[in-house]
């Protein structure tokens, strides 16, 4: 009777035991690693790369310290979106959309603007922001 009652208690742990399967790590299609108010280029441009030595400069810069790794040169593509040079604060630029299709990655750029009236800043800026890409894909910015 004991080894009976022994026996169904072990049965009963076995199967109210649950295993679970984690499921694996879905990384983002991309990251906005740095969005700044100045700093950024003279002129509205958008600046893509996707080269191990373009991307090892990125290593070096302060504000990007470990937000990018070494293995980031391998795997990802970097896209530098300026707004040029802006008369006041208040202005911005970042990412709308990004899409992935078989061949490329598309980018869709917001760019942000004081709304009328607002009280801001009465200095020359550069906004610009850094974004990391987590492809190989070509990218395409729009």
């Amino acid at each position: 009777m004991k080894k009976s009652i022994l026996l169904i208690g072990i049965v009963l742990v076995l199967f109210s035991c649950k295993t679970t399967i984690k499921a694996p790590e879905q990384k983002n299609l991309y990251e906005v690693l740095l969005q700044e108010n100045d700093g950024g280029g003279n002129i509205n441009f958008y600046e893509i790369l996707s080269e191990p030595n373009e991307i090892k400069m990125l290593l070096n810069d302060e504000k990007l310290k470990g937000k990018i790794s070494a293995a980031d040169v391998q795997k990802s593509n970097f896209v530098i979106l300026n707004m040029g040079q802006k008369p006041t604060g208040g202005y911005a630029i970042t990412v709308d959309s990004v899409q992935e299709t078989d061949k490329e990655i598309i980018v869709k750029v917001k760019e942000l603007k004081p709304e009328p009236g607002a009280m801001l800043m009465q200095v020359i800026t550069y906004p610009y922001t850094v974004v990391k890409i987590n492809s190989k894909k070509q990218i395409v910015v729009k």
